[in-house]
């Protein structure tokens, strides 16, 4: 007999799902959240035939219990523990640890890809076309390179797993990659996950006008509240706020804190590793532990939430060699615009600031991190070079 302790998100249910197309009925899968691994673990190791072989996926165990495996281990030798966080790295000083964050590629790894390397190299399951499209998939989108790549069908599969019950989405993906050729949605799959992307966009948008900014630590941080979508989420406003470091996505109900981060020298594995959780680099989470709730909540709940840049204009425009008009909340006004030799200037209120910046992108980070501005529309632009240059004609 077989046990599979996994994460309850698309990559640790993509372990279980290997599992049962590789052991059948002879093996017993449980989905965990990160807090209850460690009760699973010791209810195995008083409770479990010793004959039954521990797989563990995509999750770490606390120090106590991983002494405890250790000795399982070098009596029953039936343990094998897989996963690829940077913060589970020291699990491969025991025999039964493998933890990879990349492969001999230079590719980022998932717990599913490493499971069915392992299962392969092991001869326990037969490669198909099929299980590869999908654990490549999974891998994809855990890792997010399904965004560089812009593989939706990646991003998919987890709006999916996200619309069904796990029992549902096993049961599915597991009769699929028995009898298909290759991995592909159905007709009414492609339906539901059309209406399901709309349904996201218009969540991305209210959650937008909600966001608010804060420096915590050395980072400038979006915080915002909720309880869906939190990938689709933490990727689409890191992208319309590249000067943020990374999204914080508060889940009171869930009393969990996420972090995303578009930015490659951003690293909010360790962000979420001062609070006690972990994770990727560019995706990671923890508890909301008091000093998260406090620095996150209630250091932040009075703030304003951020202004939106003016979507629609054909003059006040980024990067123009016209400048570039901006406002804040006191009624501040940034004009930021070329100067010589490649420079960027900011002047505030027709009063030009000490500091020089290399590139347009430079300069208006700097407005957004400090002063929280956002671009004007086209008629209050117009109306302040018309105000300039009758200033200069008097």
């Amino acid at each position: 007999m077989y046990k599979l302790l996994s994460h309850n998100d698309l990559d640790g249910v993509g372990c279980g799902i290997l599992a049962k197309l590789a052991f059948g009925d002879q093996v017993k899968v449980r989905y965990n959240s990160v807090s209850s691994l460690d009760r699973e673990v010791e209810w195995f190791l008083e409770n479990e035939a010793k004959d039954t072989f521990l797989f563990i996926t995509d999750l770490s165990v606390n120090q106590k219990n991983e002494k405890k495996l250790e000795a399982f281990y070098q009596t029953e030798k039936k343990v094998q523990f897989i996963d690829h966080h940077k913060t589970a790295l020291h699990f491969n000083e025991y025999e039964w640890g493998h933890v990879v964050i990349e492969d001999e590629e230079g590719r980022l790894t998932s717990a599913t890809s490493l499971f069915y390397e392992y299962l392969l190299g092991q001869q326990l399951i037969e490669s198909s076309k099929a299980i590869t499209e999908f654990v490549e998939l999974v891998r994809q989108y855990d890792t997010w390179e399904w965004e560089t790549n812009n593989n939706q069908q990646a991003q998919r599969l987890n709006a999916l797993f996200y619309l069904v019950s796990i029992e549902e989405f096993e049961e599915s993906m597991i009769n699929r990659l028995k009898s298909s050729d290759h991995f592909k949605f159905d007709e009414f799959e492609t339906k539901i996950l059309d209406m399901e992307e709309n349904k996201i966009d218009r969540y991305i948008r209210r959650k937008r006008r909600e966001l608010v900014q804060s420096q915590i630590g050395d980072h400038f941080a979006g915080i915002v509240y909720a309880e869906s979508y939190h990938s689709e989420l933490g990727n689409e406003l890191g992208k319309e706020y590249p000067h943020l470091d990374y999204i914080a996505i508060v889940n009171i109900g869930g009393k969990r804190l996420g972090f995303r981060t578009i930015h490659d020298d951003v690293d909010v594995s360790e962000v979420a590793g001062h609070y006690g959780g972990g994770g990727h680099a560019k995706a990671s989470g923890c508890s909301l532990t008091e000093e998260a709730y406090k620095q996150f909540v209630v250091e932040t709940f009075h703030i304003e939430p951020l202004r939106e840049d003016s979507k629609r204009n054909r003059y006040n425009v980024k990067g123009s060699t016209f400048g570039s008009l901006y406002k804040n909340r006191i009624d501040d006004i940034f004009y930021l615009s070329p100067a010589n030799e490649g420079e960027w200037l900011i002047e505030r209120n027709n009063t030009k600031i000490d500091q020089t910046f290399t590139s347009f992108e430079e300069g208006e980070k700097f407005l957004k991190r400090y002063y929280e501005a956002w671009l004007e529309k086209d008629d209050t632009f117009v109306s302040y070079l018309m105000d300039e240059v009758k200033k200069g004609n008097n």
